[in-house]
Order: structure tokens, then sequence, then C-alpha cells
């Protein structure tokens, strides 16, 4: 088998495994907020309470071949399901494709699919669970001898990732929430300091973006909370796939 062909063929195999992982995600996303098990019991329909049969947890395929309703009851299943498995599925397929057969490409995986968990919990209950968060920034100093920063890139990363954002809520208290600052430790952990600042930087301008946006064609006041998390999350993965170039493009053109 040619070097070009396990490439194609671990690709392939990352975007499979994505689609299952975002299958599971669905159920983090439902089920942690609430304190319930994320194991137990079974997947089932939320509205009657029938499980879901194995045929009918294909990744994307199910939710397509039901039509987005329970084979049971016939009650709507969010769209948002088919959503967060092809997401899912994407952006491990992505993360592959940029790292390749590596294992910081595996770690970066699990990364970007807590990211994931991580947005749209957020959008649901305004909260980011300590269990991702916390257990983000143990992560990515336990495994920070397989990334590309080492040891000592993810403690730097972590302190500068949220210590930024701590200085932010004790500047301005009520400015800056205390899930957003272990969020952004978790991704320092991972990313290092430059990517955390990235995060930072490109997060704000998507936050301010939208804000306006919503602002300008829904009413909606200054005052009035939006979730920081995804704006954050999704810098995030912005800086895994492409930051590396997005920030040596910038060093050239400044200095």
């Amino acid at each position: 088998m040619t070097h070009s062909m396990s490439i194609l063929l671990f690709e392939m195999y990352a975007f499979i495994v994505g689609l299952c992982i975002g299958s599971f995600l669905n159920v983090v996303i439902y089920r942690l907020p609430l304190g319930a098990s994320i194991v137990k019991p079974a997947s089932h329909c939320s509205v009657c309470g029938s499980p879901v049969r194995p045929f009918d947890n294909i990744p994307l395929i199910s939710w397509l071949v039901l039509m987005g309703l329970c084979r049971d009851c016939g009650s709507s299943i969010s769209p948002r399901y088919f959503l967060v498995e092809l997401l899912t599925g994407t952006l491990t397929w992505a993360v592959a494709r940029v790292y390749g057969m590596d294992v910081s490409a595996l770690l970066l995986m699990v990364f970007v699919w807590s990211l994931i968990a991580v947005t749209f919990i957020d959008l649901d209950h305004q909260i980011i669970p300590d269990e991702i968060t916390l257990g983000g920034v143990v992560a990515g100093l336990a495994v920070s001898y397989f990334l590309p920063i080492g040891l000592y890139g993810s403690v730097v990363g972590l302190l500068v990732g949220g210590g930024i954002f701590f200085l932010i809520a004790v500047i301005a208290p009520g400015g800056m929430g205390g899930g957003d600052i272990k969020l952004m430790a978790a991704i320092g952990a991972f990313t290092g300091w430059k990517h955390a600042v990235f995060t930072i930087i490109v997060g704000s301008a998507l936050g301010a973006a939208v804000g306006l946006f919503m602002i300008a064609l829904f009413g909606r006041g200054r005052k009035d909370k939006i979730p920081f998390g995804p704006f954050l999350a999704t810098a995030a993965v912005i800086s895994v796939l492409w930051g590396n170039g997005i920030i040596n493009a910038y060093l050239e053109m400044a200095f």
C-alpha cells in the first residue's frame, strides 16, 4: 500500500470515527448539563421513552431514513443531532488532514470534540461544565509531551489563556464568566500561549460581529447576554487547523 493511499484511508477512517463520536456528543450535550449519566440508560426518545434501536442509531443515515422522526411515537428529532454528527465528522477529518498519522492528531481530535460539546451546551444553558474545562486543563498538561508545544508550552499557555480572562474579570467584575476563564485555560494548555492569544482575539472579533449583527437585524439590546463559549471554541478550532499559518504570516508582515 502506498503512503498516499494510507493517508487517504486514515482520513476516511477519521471521518467515520468522527461521525460516531458526534452521535455520542449528542448524548453528552443533552445529559451533562442535567447531571445525568452519559452512559446509562441507552439512547431513547425523550418524548415516549422508547429505546433507540441499533439500526436507528447509525450516524447521519438513520436521521435521514426516519426523516427526523421517532419511529415509535412520530415526535420530531431535532436536526441538530444530524448537524452535530456531520460537524464532528468533518472536523475530525480536517484534523487528520492537517496533522496526518501522528499521535498529536489523535489528541487534538479529542480536544476539538470537547469544543463541540462546549459550543452546544453553552448555547442551550449558558454554562460550560467544569467536567470539560477543568478536565481539559488536566488532560492538556498530561498529554503535552505528545503535543508540539511540550509541557513548558502547555503551562505557559494555560497561564496566559486563563490569566488574561481572569484579569479582565478582576478589573471589570461581571464582565467575564468563570466558565470562559477555565475554558481559555484549557485551550491554552492544549495549544500554547500564541494560539491562546490568537483564540482570544479571533473569538472576541467573532463575538462582536455576531452581536452587532443581532442588534442590527433582530433588535437585540447591547445588554442581552450572548454566550461567549461558542466563539472561543470556534476560534480555537480555527487556531488548531490554520493558526500556525495565520500567526506566521502576521509575524512576517509585522516584523
